[in-house]
């Protein structure tokens, strides 16, 4: 299994010889889809949008509106059971 590589690259800074033979090495593996990430059609594809909150509480009453639960997004502090 390949090693899995994470790297920020901020504007304006120069990839090292090292970093660009990473994504070069990394263009000649194949996109492998499986069931819990299915290749997508066109049409899927065009129906992302990028969501971007202005704050938790705006995250939170989206995800409600979805139903969609996420204790870290509610406002009430979710307990912590020691030995967990």
């Amino acid at each position: 299994m390949a090693e899995m590589v994470r790297h920020t690259h901020t504007a304006g800074s120069v990839l090292t010889p090292e970093q660009i033979a990473r994504v070069k090495k990394a263009e000649q593996y194949p996109i492998i889809f499986d069931r819990d990430c299915p290749e997508l059609t066109d049409e899927q594809l065009a129906e992302f949008q990028p969501v971007n909150f202005a704050s938790w509480e705006e995250r939170a009453r989206v995800m409600r509106a979805a139903g969609i639960v996420d204790p870290e997004a509610t406002a009430e502090p979710v307990p912590v059971v020691a030995g967990k």
